[in-house]
């Protein structure tokens, strides 16, 4: 057993999903969340850019003796080299492997779309991952660079007149490919899953990035006999590159009754590995 606690970053907000899904599975477990959230958002940057921001982002957290580190980011998962993550001194994954995992077992007609960050889509990390486990699952991709910061911003609930428009434009080619299952590639657009649901329409299956990051991590530390035995108490420590106001009155809504637990900000520039 160890009592350290889990690690988990994101450009800003979205990570939070993942850290409702461990609260709900793990609660005796202990986090620290960093979100960069006056670096947001990551997918319009270059790879140069995203690789320096999670290497920094990497290294506050393990300055805060974290066990794991679970990158709740579609675009660094996709874009941060498999050697940097395998030369840390701790076990850290990305969200791509157990999302594909879940689309291919989901899918009946071998048609998934993939919706994420620029970055994300631009890497192809999840058609490679899914040509890898299932080839003949076809993967129909597309990039959502607004639905960040819509979310960052507040416009995610059902009916919303901001991000309808904007979920009609981008789902319109996945739509009309005919998919049965949609990865969402970003830990933020499970906040969006109403307007994306709605738009997609009822028959197609919907897999949310965080849920299934926050499983694997489960089974990962269990694994390895990194979990502490707890089964309640657990607590989250949030920490900020932005001042914390706006991220407190939307963790609220994005943490729901697994909200609470210290906001403090912190210079990312300090942190480097």
């Amino acid at each position: 057993m160890n009592a350290s606690p889990i690690g988990v970053f994101d450009s800003g907000l979205g990570g939070l999903t993942a850290v409702k899904e461990l609260r709900k599975i793990l609660p005796g477990e202990d986090i620290v969340y960093f979100g960069d959230t006056g670096r947001v958002p990551y997918g319009s940057r270059g790879k140069e850019t995203i690789v320096h921001y999670a290497k920094q982002d990497i290294a506050f957290l393990l300055s805060k003796g974290v066990k794991s580190i679970l990158i709740a980011c579609g675009t660094v998962s996709s874009t941060l080299p498999p050697a940097v993550m395998q030369g840390l001194p701790v076990p850290c994954a990305g969200v791509v492997g157990a999302t594909v995992a879940a689309a291919a077992a989901a899918t009946q007609n071998g048609k998934v779309g993939v919706i994420g960050t620029e970055a994300t889509i631009r890497s192809g990390s999840y058609e490679a991952a899914m040509k890898q486990l299932a080839p003949n699952v076809t993967c129909f991709a597309a990039a959502c660079p607004l639905f960040v910061p819509l979310v960052e911003n507040g416009h995610f609930l059902k009916g919303d007149r901001v991000a309808i428009p904007v979920a009609e434009e981008y789902l319109a080619p996945i739509k009309a490919a005919g998919v049965d299952t949609l990865i969402m590639g970003c830990t933020h657009y499970p906040l969006l899953a109403d307007v994306i649901a709605e738009e997609m329409g009822s028959g197609v299956t919907l897999v949310d990035a965080g849920l299934q990051a926050a499983q694997q991590t489960k089974q990962s530390l269990a694994n390895l006999g990194l979990l502490n035995g707890r089964q309640t108490g657990g607590q989250v420590a949030y920490y900020v590159s932005d001042v914390p106001a706006r991220f407190n009155q939307l963790a609220q809504t994005f943490l729901g009754e697994y909200a609470g637990g210290a906001i403090e900000q912190i210079n990312i520039e300090d942190y480097n590995l």
